[in-house]
This record gives structure tokens, sequence and C-alpha cells, in this order.
């Protein structure tokens, strides 16, 4: 008999497709059939790069006994959190209300209405340490089931009522804007967090991960010029994880974490999304070696054959006939190379596309490195081709061409935004912009904080269940971070006052929490740390890209440096972006605008003239 999960299209789903359990995908479907035999849900998330994940797996989910235990007493529905981000983050807070040790895999227990009532991480097939055997578990929800309903839906209705509440209480939207001195007390906050032996954020105790949000907040200019003390910890925290064996000194790229404080011993799988945000750490921090690594790992290894790149490479590969956690990073390259590579995860999503799109435009303008641009380029356009559904709205992922029907999230549409901007100014095709314009737009109401056009997964909305914050940033920049990032630089770009609006209102509604906890808000800080002063802008109209005034331009402090053409000023100016008003060539020679606050001084032509 087929599985269900053979035709999905995350590689995670696709190696559970073989395990006796009769695992269902992520839907209504499966809530429905645990209404029609009225059994409580098991839903286990992971995803493919996770090595407890692998480990369950092949200790309870290819076990005869275990697949009939779920099989006679439960609906099973496996997920994979990143083609379904705001499941796991959903179901993660709620499994905060019976477990500290929150992680992956996660195993959340429901009633048919998908309220859970009992969660836990990783369970040995036996009793191990104090945690019981997942046999055990299994039994025993059972049991709770059939003798004590009323009890376990008592909890579930709890849970649900208790997000629910904390969610509405997370927000503050008639808050103030936090000003330029409000975030820099809050880099400041942030870092005297600082490993002050090991370098890092943290106390001293393992594990320890880049937190590149809270990094790339601390580069910010506003930090840098007012606090420079704070933003140097950001460049001696990438300068000790880029010199530990956190980072792959063969392939370039860094692992997700280390498990001891000194950046040792590291979880070995790689992804997309640390790599991209460390790129744009490493311009920043003047790291070229990293970056160059770095840019290297994203184009060899993760990037697919159509363009887009999947989203991570395995901590496991095969060697010598056994499974080995590591092993491949441990050898030098001539015997690397001898060797079948980790599995990468082929899954393109958006969102993620989207950092490493901008991270790459921003090294390409940077640094001239053609291959940057053309990685990036042939990314924005296979997720523009590939991940949007039949009525033009984005898909969360795609693999192998091939879109998923997950739902997109709001943090997809604000990173993709983030990186055709990224890609537009880099390049200075207009198009891009055009693209992101659209994206922002369609999740931007006249009023309030920004939504995800559709209202997210229709299997949460229905089940009313969501995540606590979705504001706080944790890994990646989360939604209304990314959408108000991609908002000022609309404004940057001349959009309109309706794009800075935006922007503000996210600040508004989560800036008082995010200055009181900058370790879990970098990108919406780095946000208000753009917003709190007034922008730079260099335009630059020249033939040539390269023209020495270009060069010039970009090794200036500025928010933003547009390098374009006569003509592709033109089509800036007609697609509606009043920065580029009235700029051109100066007598027929390259011409440079120092604008401060849509305001710019008379334009040079002299290279000398702009460095001065």
């Amino acid at each position: 008999m087929a599985s269900r999960l053979d035709g999905s299209r995350s590689p995670y789903l696709r190696a559970h497709a073989g395990n006796p359990v009769p695992w269902h995908a992520w839907g209504e479907e499966a809530f429905a059939e645990a209404r029609r035999r009225d059994v409580p849900v098991m839903v286990s998330i992971g995803y493919s790069t996770c090595h407890w994940c692998h480990v369950m797996a092949r200790e309870s989910f290819e076990d005869s006994a275990i697949a009939a235990m779920l099989a006679g007493g439960f609906v099973s529905v496996k997920v994979d959190r990143e083609e379904h981000p705001e499941v796991d983050a959903a179901y993660l807070n709620a499994a905060a209300a019976f477990t500290p040790n929150l992680g992956w895999p996660l195993t959340v227990f429901t009633t048919p209405d998908g309220r859970p009532f009992y969660a836990g991480t990783y369970f040995p097939p036996e009793p191990r340490a104090g945690v019981p055997g997942f046999g055990q578990v299994l039994a025993a929800v059972a049991e709770a089931w059939r003798e004590r309903r009323d009890e376990v839906t008592a909890t579930g209705d709890a849970v649900v009522s208790a997000l629910q509440e904390t969610l509405a209480a997370a927000s503050h939207a008639d808050a103030a804007i936090p000003d330029a001195e409000a975030v820099v007390h809050a880099a400041r906050a942030l870092a005297a967090r600082e490993d002050p032996r090991h370098g890092g954020f943290g106390d001293g105790g393992g594990p320890k991960f880049p937190v590149a949000t809270a990094v790339r907040f601390l580069q910010a200019r506003l930090v840098r010029e007012r606090a420079p003390d704070a933003a140097a910890v950001a460049d001696r925290a990438l300068a000790v994880m880029a010199a530990s064996p956190l980072r792959d000194g063969v392939e370039g790229g860094f692992f997700r974490y280390a498990t001891r404080p000194d950046w040792t011993v590291p979880h070995y799988e790689r992804m997309l999304t640390d790599n991209a945000q460390l790129l744009d750490a490493a311009l920043d921090a003047g790291d070229t070696a990293t970056a160059d690594g770095i840019i290297g790992f994203l184009v060899d290894v993760l990037q697919q054959p159509a363009g887009g790149f999947g989203a991570a490479q395995d901590s496991e590969s095969t060697i010598d006939g056994a499974r080995s956690e590591g092993g491949y990073y441990a050898r030098d390259a001539a015997t690397r190379a001898e060797l079948d590579p980790p599995a990468v995860d082929g899954k393109v999503v958006t969102g993620w596309n989207g950092l490493a799109i901008g991270a790459l435009a921003r090294a390409a303008a940077r640094a001239g490195d053609d291959r940057a641009e053309q990685a990036a380029r042939r990314a924005a356009d296979a997720v523009l081709e590939t991940n949007v559904d039949d009525d033009g709205l984005l898909v969360r992922a795609s693999l192998d061409e091939i879109a998923s029907r997950a739902t997109a999230t709001l943090a997809d549409y604000g990173q993709l935004a983030g990186g055709l901007l990224a890609l537009a100014v880099a390049t200075g095709e207009v198009a891009y912009a055009v693209a992101a314009r659209d994206l922002v737009r369609a999740c931007t109401p006249d009023d309030g904080p920004p939504t995800v056009p559709g209202g997210g997964d229709p299997v949460l909305r229905e089940q009313r269940i969501a995540a606590v914050d979705a504001a706080s940033d944790g890994d990646e920049p989360s939604g209304p971070s990314s959408i108000a990032d991609a908002a000022l630089t609309l404004w940057e770009l001349g959009a309109g006052d309706p794009f800075r609006r935006t922007a503000e209102r996210a600040l508004r509604t989560y800036g008082a929490t995010a200055v009181t906890q900058p370790l879990a808000y970098g990108a919406l800080l780095g946000v208000a740390a753009r917003a709190a002063v007034p922008p730079r802008q260099l335009v630059v109209v020249a033939p040539d890209a390269r023209h020495p005034l270009a060069e010039v331009a970009r090794t200036r402090a500025a928010d933003l440096v547009l390098v374009v053409s006569p003509a592709q000023a033109r089509a800036w100016q007609d697609a509606g972006f009043a920065l580029l008003e009235a700029k051109d060539l100066r007598g027929g020679r390259a011409a440079a605008y120092d604008c401060r606050d849509f305001v710019c001084e008379l334009p040079v032509t002299d290279p000398e003239d702009l460095r001065d």
C-alpha cells in the first residue's frame, strides 16, 4: 500500500514514507479521521537534518510494535517544521506547559479538535534516565483518553485559552516607537550578555548558538556610531565563531550550534538561515575570508539545479556502511573527497531563500562578486517562478520545482521582499523592487500590524491555536520584523510614506517588548535602529556599474547605495520610486547624489569629492 507521504514536497516526510506507522501529512483530513474514530492525535514534528529526529525514527517509528500501538489508538501526523513553521511554533508554545526541555523531535498529543493535552520531545524506546519509554507514553495517553476523558479535554481547553490570552497580551499597539536612546540602551543590555571568556551570548554554559539576528542588530549603523563597545561584541562573536570548530574550514559555512560554550563539538547540520545572516555579518565586519567561505557553501552545496537554495545539509552521513554524525566534517579536504557527503534537504523555502538572495546581493554590490550576483539572480527567479500558487500568493516551499501545499508565512513575504530589494539595489533592476513592493502591500492593511495574506495555516486558524509571540526573532527575522524591514527600505527608495507607517506600526506594536528582551528581538531592533535616525541615501548614475564613482560610493557609510544607468534611473522613476526623480548624468559624466532624509546635496562627478 502506498504511503500518504510518498508525494510530499518535504524530504523529511518522504524519509518516513516507508515506516510501518500509518502517517498522515498535516491537514484537516487527519483531524477528521480522529473525530471519526474518536481517538487522540499524535503530532510528531521534526526536520530532515535533525539528528535526534533520525534517532527516534530508527528506534520507534520503524518498530512494528510501536507502529501497531499508534495505528490502533491514534491518528499519527508527521510534520516538517521547516514546511509548517506556524504549526511548529504553535505546538512549541503549547508544549511549554508540559516540559521545560523544548526541541525536536517534538511530540504533541491533541484531542481530535487539535487541542494539545500532553507533549514532550525525544522519547527513547525504553525508560532511560528518568524519561519514560515511548511505548509507555503511548499506553498512558491512550488509557487517559479512555478513562479520564473529561480531564484530558479540560487540559486541552486550558492550554488553548492560555495561549490566546498570552497572545493578546504580547502586543502593545499604542506603545511608543523606540527612539535612538532606547535602541542604544537595548544594544548595551544585549552586549552585557556577552560570554566574556568565549565570546557570543550566554552565561558560560552550553550549548552556544550564533544568534545571528542579535549579531546583526549590534552591527547597525546607529549602534556602531553611538555604542561602539556594544558593536564590538558582534565583531568579536563573529571572529571567535569563524576561528572555531563551529565553522567548516574545508567547505566554508557554519554549523547550527556548538554543544559546549567554547564553540567546540558542533551539532553538524548546516542551515541556510544561519549562513545567509552570517554572510551579512561577515561583510559588515570586513571579514572577507569568512564571507567567501559562506558564499562557496551556499553556491556549491545548497544551491539546487533550478536555482533555489536547499534548506540545510544533514549532520549525518554514511561512512563505512554505518551512520555517522559529523564524521564527514572531521575529515580533511583530501579524505573528504573520497566520501559521499551528507544529504542536502533540497526543499526551497521561500523566506529563507530571500535571506540568501539579500546577503548574496549585498556581497555582489560590495565586493563586485559576479558569482554571488548570479547565484542571487538565479534563486530570485526560481522562487518567483515556482513558489507562487495559482492565485498569485506565495507558498511556503517547493521541491524539484513543484510547489508545496503549505501556505506561506508572514516571514516568507517579508524575507523574500527584503532579498528582492537588495537584489534590485545591487543590480539596478527595478523589476525586483516592484515585486517586493507587491509582496509588502499584500501584507499591510490600512491599520494594525502586518498580516499574512489568506490568514495563515487554515487548520490552526480553525482550531484557534497560534504562536504566542509571532514577532520574536530567534534564529531568523520574524514576520513582523522582516515586513517592517522591507517596508522601511521601500520608503528609503521613495516608494511613499505609507511604507514608513507600515514599519512604524510593527515597531509600535512590538517595540516595547523588544527593548526589554533584545536577545529575542534582534531583527526588530535592527529596524528600530534604522528608523530612529534620518537615512543617508547615495544614488550614483553611471554608464558602468563599476565606474570609479560607484566604487567609492559603495565604501561610504550609508543606509542605501544604489548604482544605476541612466535608463535604469528612468525606469525606477517611472515605477514610482521618488528617490530617483531628476537623477541623471551631469554633463555626460557619472554623477553621485548624496541624500540625507531625501534632501540631496548638489551632485558630484569626481570620485575624490565623494570620498572627501
